[in-house]
């Protein structure tokens, strides 16, 4: 993998001028029933919208019997929101459900399985559940990682459908802390793609790719200088350039804004006055600019996206609020665009 040296302006989020105002964006809180509500995704499937996120005692367990669970809500109007799954599986802490649509046109969602006793982590076991009209789920069931590179500690994070292949990233909190792009026909079985040789912990990785087939790659970082990257890479994978973005990521995920070469990047910010969401307008490069910050604050970020009806619907969750709830904002479509003239 090499390095793509550009020149940086040092990124420092709070010291920038958000280019949507807050008074132009809906914002709605849409559950805060759970003990702890957070890491959430958004998906359009079937004529509805589904939001999925982790429900449990606290951002870990802290009570030694607790588990966390998946909740995923879904809404016509994306005002009025219901329940209409609750996943579980003993034994396992259920974290970061992240939700996609596969070829066959069943939906997905891809879990993270933490084995925790006493509230010490013992193991990572990544989940799956399916549905095929988004009412009935299947209990999640573990997948298969590829025999080479399996190990305690797996988490495949999220999955990108692109020409009928599922790719995602498998990050190890093992002692080597390898990580991996992967990819999957069926979403239970993951076969080795590449290694991502990155230094610093890499984890919390989102995949996706342009129309020119380019995979692109916002990958945290949680040691060294915990400066997160932009990865890209042409099929078939196997080589990676990358460019530093100085400054951290937390929950990172993007969408590509629609006829141009921008990426919208959501994700924690982190500033001294403390922690919360925002999202930003990237080119392909890694220069950005902040276009919003989301009402948040404390434990907070993990948003989801999805455009519709001229809007860039975004989930994400905070606990500004005194609680940890998820959230839901709409922003024009319009609004976006014009901050490219800016």
């Amino acid at each position: 993998m090499k390095k793509l040296l550009l020149p940086f302006i040092l990124f420092l989020p709070f010291l920038l001028q958000a280019q949507i105002d807050l008074k132009d964006v809906e914002i709605q809180k849409i559950w805060d029933k759970g003990d702890h509500n957070a890491f959430t995704d958004l998906l359009f499937y079937k004529g509805k919208f589904y939001c999925s996120f982790r429900e449990g005692s606290g951002h870990v367990p802290g009570k030694e019997d607790v588990d966390g669970t998946v909740r995923i809500l879904s809404s016509e109007d994306g005002k009025r929101w219901a329940s209409v799954a609750h996943l579980k599986t003993d034994g396992y802490d259920l974290r970061d459900p992240k939700m996609s649509i596969l070829p066959d046109g069943r939906m997905m969602v891809i879990i993270g399985g933490s084995d925790y006793t006493q509230n010490t982590l013992h193991g990572r076991l990544p989940h799956v559940s399916f549905s095929s009209d988004g009412i009935k789920f299947t209990d999640p069931k573990p997948i298969v990682v590829d025999e080479s590179i399996k190990s305690t500690m797996d988490w495949v994070w999220r999955v990108t459908w692109h020409k009928g292949l599922g790719y995602a990233v498998n990050y190890q909190f093992d002692d080597a802390k390898r990580i991996y792009v992967v990819k999957t026909t069926d979403g239970i079985h993951y076969d080795n793609v590449s290694e991502l040789f990155v230094s610093g912990r890499p984890n919390e990785a989102t995949v996706r790719f342009s129309e020119n087939d380019e995979m692109f790659i916002y990958l945290r970082r949680e040691e060294q200088d915990k400066e997160g990257l932009l990865l890209k890479s042409d099929y078939p994978y196997k080589e990676y350039t990358w460019v530093n973005l100085e400054h951290r990521l937390g929950g990172p995920n993007f969408i590509f804004l629609p006829n141009t070469d921008q990426l919208i990047l959501g994700t924690r910010l982190y500033a001294q006055s403390g922690a919360s969401t925002g999202i930003f307008l990237s080119d392909y490069h890694g220069y950005k600019k902040l276009l919003i910050e989301f009402p948040s604050g404390g434990d907070t970020s993990y948003p989801g996206f999805v455009w519709r009806d001229g809007l860039l619907w975004v989930s994400y969750y905070s606990s500004h609020e005194g609680k940890t709830s998820i959230y839901l904002a709409k922003i024009k479509q319009e609004d976006i665009y014009k901050s490219l003239m800016d």
